[in-house]
């Protein structure tokens, strides 16, 4: 029962989210052999100056062994 959280930047519309969301599960159901009724997909919104504190250090610094695809900005320097 794979559940997704997308954590992002605001600006993104309702039909893009769902599109995203739809690629998601697809991807999921490729990838993994799961049944669509079995995938979840929640997107947050986060304010940019918020991303360190909410984002950054406690999903991708605190989490390296978690992360499977590392982003290419450090903005803790």
């Amino acid at each position: 029962m794979p559940h997704i959280i997308v954590k992002m930047l605001p600006g993104r519309s309702e039909d893009q989210k769902r599109k995203l969301a739809d690629a998601l599960t697809r991807a999921v159901i490729d990838s993994l052999n799961s049944h669509d009724k079995s995938i979840s997909v929640s997107i947050e919104d986060v304010p940019e100056d918020e991303w360190t504190q909410k984002v950054y250090i406690p999903d991708i610094k605190d989490k390296p062994d978690l992360v499977y695809k590392k982003p290419g900005y450090d903005p803790l320097g």
